[in-house]
């Protein structure tokens, strides 16, 4: 493990199953007033990898009266983890089977899940094959149900991508691409988002994930109906449930949020304003959101 006392978290390697090493960043592990409180878990969308919780992270791990441990996993292929040279390994089951092997080389048992997007998918997979470990959830624009709308304009937006020159360039790059979706970003808030996108590799920047993932989203066939989650959806039921929405999200549907509410009567529903997929989730009055709801959890020992 390597300490990152600059960034405020520390860099942790570990092995899978078939021997990957695979990175994650776990915040406030030495702070002993964290020892005590379920640990927050964050898993990333897609393409997307553990810089995406950073700031979320500070904020919860550093919290005044109810600081807890937080751990940003980068699945195989992404951020810090090494590539997989067989590209079938990036499935929903294996990299479900990377996060509990993560945990376990952690010592985290259990924990507040709280998934974007590919995340949640991965969460409604541990309730089928280990739900003891996830003591509550947070679903960040995404559920049971896929609507293939927003999976076509994730697609389109890995079809176009141009390798931009700089920073400045990738910045503008990302702007152009969700700033109709994402409003109430500022210039500042895309330039963060820019710098947890794309990684200088070769004195080129480039996405930060092996282009295999891209390739294999692109080969979904969106006229055939996408497949549903609802009985690990409902592996869930036991368990506290929050799930957050972009008011622009093509994604997650408001109906997939009334059918989820149906079927999970606790869960806490919250609107995004100014935010598409996926919203981010140190903006606005999120932190806030999380935090409340973090502290409503029983603390699991």
């Amino acid at each position: 493990m390597q300490a990152d006392t600059d960034s405020g978290y520390q860099s942790v390697t570990y092995s899978a199953s078939d021997g990957l090493r695979l990175h994650a960043r776990v915040y406030g592990r030495d702070n002993p007033a964290t020892r005590d409180r379920t640990p927050l878990i964050c898993l990333p969308g897609l393409t997307r990898n553990s810089a995406d919780f950073h700031q979320l992270a500070l904020l919860i791990s550093g919290h005044e009266t109810t600081p807890r441990r937080v751990v940003c996993f980068d699945y195989r292929g992404r951020g810090g983890s090494e590539w997989d040279k067989d590209r079938k390994h990036y499935n929903i089951l294996t990299e479900a089977e990377d996060i509990v092997a993560g945990c376990t080389a952690l010592d985290v048992p259990h924990g507040v899940f709280l998934g974007t997007s590919r995340g949640v998918l991965i969460i409604m997979a541990l309730a089928a094959t280990r739900p003891g470990a996830i003591k509550a959830a947070i679903f960040n624009d995404a559920g049971p149900v896929i609507d293939g709308e927003g999976l076509a304009q994730i697609m389109s937006y890995h079809d176009h991508r141009n390798q931009p020159s700089s920073m400045a360039e990738a910045t503008a790059m990302m702007k152009e691409a969700y700033g109709k979706s994402f409003p109430v970003l500022s210039e500042e808030d895309w330039v963060d988002y820019a710098e947890a996108t794309f990684v200088e590799k070769d004195g080129r920047l480039v996405g930060n994930f092996d282009p295999a993932i891209a390739d294999m989203l692109r080969e979904i066939n969106l006229n055939a109906p996408l497949p549903t989650m609802w009985p690990q959806f409902d592996g869930l039921g036991a368990v506290p449930l929050m799930t957050l929405r972009g008011e622009h999200s093509k994604l997650l549907s408001e109906e997939s949020v009334r059918l989820m509410a149906e079927r999970h009567s606790g869960m806490r529903s919250v609107a995004v304003p100014g935010q598409g997929h996926a919203p981010i989730l140190h903006l606005g009055g999120l932190p806030d959101t999380i935090m409340t709801f973090l502290d409503s959890v029983p603390d699991a020992h």
